[in-house]
């Protein structure tokens, strides 16, 4: 016994074999009582930062405990040990603790991790605990595999991978989804189980956002890179519609139908739909025949009622196809007796004289009253004219608005020996009106040269003037009479084939100066010399323009390009209802080949609308006919027409001359028209003439009146305006109102003026233009106040305020064109683009390449506004620099790249390629332009 107890004592507190401690024996002699148990063993443990931990074990029946860590025993002073008794069993139970360092831990370099293990002692003997490995826990930051973004059709399958950092313990990971937590078990289309992937088997659009892994252990927690998923859908096309109307009522038309790229509608970058959105048939109506009469028969026997009647059929032809039938009647009755008829059954000389001699009294009584009405009525007349020939002697007012625009012009009527009349006795015919463009002014010798009679006594045309109302003048037009004159600038007529009404042979004389020895302009033209870098030729002021792209002319050429504008006598000749939409306008020279479309920009008038419109680009041959190029509206690979609303884009490889026509489909096709009013002295120092003009809408147009106005002296009262103008056949009038009582007056018959439809609808052909002739009643009046009403019949009207002084050193200026495009009429090289070479060829490079997803040329064609003709663009080598060119020509005179910068954000969220162009570098190009260009 004494020897155990002496092995107890050196074994449990004795441990003087050495300093570190001997190694305990694994099991002592035995004592009466039980192998102790272990009620609580080691756990493994993580070291987090320099925090150290405790390990603890309880064991009993149990008289000792110490902790054996990787092989090797704990020293006793390291141990924190307790002691109690267990009231059921009456064994005494033993809790040791230890702590173990992050220092003891990273010291340790054993081929397994750190360890320890409880060594419980008991009478009986010993028993051991489990393993506990304690181990230094972190998490590394960066993610072995950051989930990568996606693009999926709906209803694709999507999957992003993620593996988390490195750590200990392991990181648990966690979705996101736009920062909020996705729970898998509330959603059977997300499985989030899977090697910590993120797995969805149908993409829905409401799967499209932003996906973010998290990484998390006891450690820290880590977030990965956000993945962006974007859900497209792919364009499909609709159903095609009804086809329509056919759009002529008689002959040959078209028909068209459409569908829309909406079944469904591309979306989040999907794809547009293939294909065209409009196809047109041709159609042939049949034509309304109106019904005519048949010839009268023969005069029917004479009735008892001393009437014979006479029939006709309206079959010659009848009525087809929805045709008018006859107008008039279908039987004319007549007296068949000559008077002789019976009366009351008695013979007509049997009849009382009495009834002969109150029909006798009636009528004599009656000849007397319109005997007396017609003597009041004759000297009422012959007063009014005398007065008013005593005041402003032969009015004559302006119908030349049927040739080349109406003026009005009043001579003096000068009753002794007149040199400017043929035959001085003669007295002027009324009826008859005639133009003079400008007051007659004997001050030069151009004027005395004006006056000679090759120029003054020019036959008058044959026009009738039909007054409608109080002052109120309408130019009536025959339907046969034609007038052959010279086309000559401010000469009347001027180049017009409408027909005029018959005048009477005495009426011939002639009385207005005919103009035709002023100057005339037939072109306006300009060039410059451009090479392989390009360029862009303007033609200040008229809205044309030419874009030459870079690399359309082969190096170490370069070429003399000219362009000009026909302002003479049009030479395409309208067809039917066709009209002139835009100027003709030539580029040259036609031996020129390009490697790359060019863009000419030509203005057009029309209000812009496929339902009214059909408009046509054509081309003149060398023979000098005019042949159709394409229909706007058609697809076409041989050339692209972009229509804006007041001018036409149109990308050609050859140089000619070019127009647009437009052909109107219905009554509501509109013509724009620009009106404006100017006004001059007349050598009459009372007098003050105003001229209205109404012209298309069109730069080149106004520009040609403003260039006759500077020779005239005439000066723009008020800022022009904008008329539209219908194509339904109703005339234009124009009207002078408010004019201030007792400072000013205008001659009677002129303060309203009419221009027939016909005239207004083709005015390309010569600038239409009336002249209202006013007098002052002082010469102390120097200013003038009043209105010009410009309205359509069943149309449009637009009123311009005339409020100005006729003394020039008062006069406000108003400025004609803004300076825009008149500085640089050609530019060559880089300055000549508003986008900088370098971004040009970094976008070429990423939309030139195919994209299934529809990430390519044609969604950048598609964010511009290019919606239509895509085939144009696929048969180009580099598709997306002709859409730029295009955008080049569209955007001239815009002050920024704006429209371009939103085009390449949008699509650039999904493209990284285009991330190296900037929105600074975008501006710094925006600015060098403008500087260049002195914008």
């Amino acid at each position: 016994m004494c020897y155990q107890c002496r092995l107890y004592s050196d074994v449990l507190f004795g441990f003087t074999g050495t300093d570190n401690g001997e190694a305990l024996p694994e099991s002592i002699p035995s004592a009466p009582g039980t192998l102790p148990h272990f009620i609580e063993e080691p756990d493994d443990a993580y070291i987090i930062k320099s925090n150290p931990i405790a390990l603890r074990c309880k064991a009993r029946p149990a008289m000792q405990i110490f902790f054996k860590c990787n092989g090797e025993w704990v020293h006793q002073n390291e141990h924190v040990s307790e002691e109690s008794l267990d009231e059921s069993s009456g064994l005494k139970v033993r809790e040791v603790f230890i702590n173990v360092t992050r220092q003891q831990v990273e010291d340790f370099h054993g081929p397994e991790d750190y360890w320890c293990q409880c060594v419980a002692w008991s009478h009986l003997g010993t028993s051991k605990s489990r393993k506990a490995s304690v181990r230094i826990a972190y998490l590394r930051k960066n993610f072995e595999q950051d989930p990568q973004g996606r693009e999926v059709p709906i209803e694709g399958m999507i999957v992003l991978h993620c593996r988390p950092p490195e750590g200990v313990p392991a990181a648990e990971v966690e979705w996101l989804k736009n920062e909020e937590p996705i729970d898998s078990e509330q959603d059977e289309n997300i499985d989030t189980r899977a090697d910590h992937n993120l797995i969805i088997r149908q993409a829905r659009l409401s799967d499209s956002g932003n996906y973010t892994c998290m990484a998390a252990n006891i450690v820290a927690k880590r977030r990965s890179l956000s993945a962006t998923v974007v859900v497209y859908v792919n364009g499909g096309w609709s159903s095609w519609t009804e086809w329509s109307a056919c759009n002529v009522r008689c002959g040959r038309g078209w028909q068209k139908r459409s569908r829309t790229c909406t079944n469904p509608a591309p979306l989040n970058g999907g794809a547009f739909c293939e294909g065209m959105s409009v196809q047109k048939i041709t159609c042939t109506s049949l034509c309304p025949v109106d019904g005519s009469w048949e010839v009268w028969s023969e005069w029917s026997v004479c009735s008892p009622e001393c009437e014979h009647l006479r029939i006709r059929e309206c079959t010659a032809p009848p009525p087809r196809n929805g045709g008018k039938f006859c107008e008039g009647l279908s039987q004319e009755s007549e007296n068949c007796t000559d008077g002789l008829c019976i009366l009351d059954k008695k013979p007509l000389h049997e009849i009382k004289p009495q009834s002969i001699e109150n029909a006798s009294d009636i009528a004599l009584y009656s000849g007397l009253g319109a005997a007396v009405v017609a003597v009041a009525v004759l000297v009422i007349g012959v007063t009014l004219y005398r007065r008013s020939q005593s005041d402003y002697g032969v009015d004559v007012i302006d119908s030349s608005a049927l040739t080349g625009g109406f003026q009005t012009f009043n001579f003096k009527t000068v009753r002794q020996g007149n040199s400017l009349l043929l035959n001085s006795a003669m007295q002027p015919d009324l009826t008859v009106s005639r133009t003079y463009s400008g007051p007659i002014c004997l001050q030069d010798p151009l004027d005395k040269e004006l006056m000679t009679e090759s120029s003054l006594f020019n036959p008058l045309s044959d026009i009738k003037v039909k007054v409608q109302s109080s002052f109120m003048v309408s130019l009536g037009v025959s339907e046969r009479a034609e007038y052959h004159g010279k086309n000559h600038s401010r000469t009347f007529p001027h180049g017009n084939n409408h027909s005029f009404s018959t005048m009477h042979p005495r009426n011939k004389t002639p009385y207005i100066q005919n103009l035709s020895s002023l100057p005339t302009r037939t072109e306006l033209r300009t060039t410059g010399v451009f090479g392989h870098l390009g360029g862009r030729l303007v033609m200040p002021n008229t809205g044309v323009s030419l874009l030459i792209p870079h690399g359309a002319i082969p190096e170490e050429n370069s070429w003399e390009i000219y362009m000009s504008i026909n302002q003479g006598e049009p030479s395409l000749q309208s067809d039917g209802s066709e009209v002139l939409l835009s100027p003709e306008v030539t580029c040259g020279p036609p031996d020129m080949i390009v490697t790359t479309p060019f863009a000419l920009t030509i203005p057009h008038c029309a209000d812009v609308s496929s339902e009214h419109w059909n408009i046509h680009l054509k081309k003149r041959t060398q023979q000098g006919k005019w042949e159709e190029v394409m229909s706007v509206e058609d697809e076409s690979t041989s050339c692209y027409c972009l229509l804006d609303p007041f001018a036409c884009h149109v990308l050609l490889d050859s140089f000619g001359t070019y127009a647009l026509t437009g052909e109107p489909i219905t009554d509501c096709a509109v013509k724009q028209l620009k009106v404006a009013v100017f006004g001059c002295m007349s050598c009459n120092s009372l007098d003050y003439n105003l001229r209205v003009y109404c012209v298309d809408n069109t730069p080149c147009a106004f520009q040609e009146v403003v260039s006759d106005e500077r020779h005239q002296g005439g000066q723009l009262l008020e800022e022009p305006k904008l008329l539209h103008f219908k194509g339904n056949t109703f005339s234009l009038q124009i009207s002078v109102l408010d004019i201030p009582p007792f400072l000013w007056r205008i001659k009677p018959f002129t303060a309203c003026q009419e221009v027939p439809f016909s005239r207004v609808w083709c005015s390309n052909r010569q600038p239409l233009h009336c002249a209202f002739s006013l007098e002052r009643y002082t010469p102390t009046t120097t200013q003038l106040s009043c209105k010009i009403c410009i309205r359509q019949l069943k149309g449009h009207e637009q009123i311009l305020q005339v409020q100005t002084s006729i003394l020039e050193s008062e006069r406000e200026t108003i400025t004609f064109f803004t300076q825009e495009d008149s500085t640089f009429p050609a530019q060559t090289g880089p300055k000549a683009f508003k986008i900088p070479y370098s971004i040009r060829q970094r976008i070429c490079a990423t939309f030139d390449t195919p994209n299934a997803k529809g990430k390519d040329w044609q969604m950048l064609a598609q964010k511009n506004s290019i919606n239509r003709n895509l085939s144009y663009f696929a048969t180009q080598s580099s598709p997306s620099a002709v859409i730029l060119n295009l955008w080049e020509a569209r955007h001239q005179h815009d002050g920024d790249l704006d429209s371009l910068a939103c085009a390449l954000e949008e699509i650039g969220r999904t493209h990284t390629k285009l991330s190296n162009i900037s929105e600074s570098q975008l501006d710094e190009a925006d600015f060098n332009y403008s500087r260049q260009n002195g914008l």
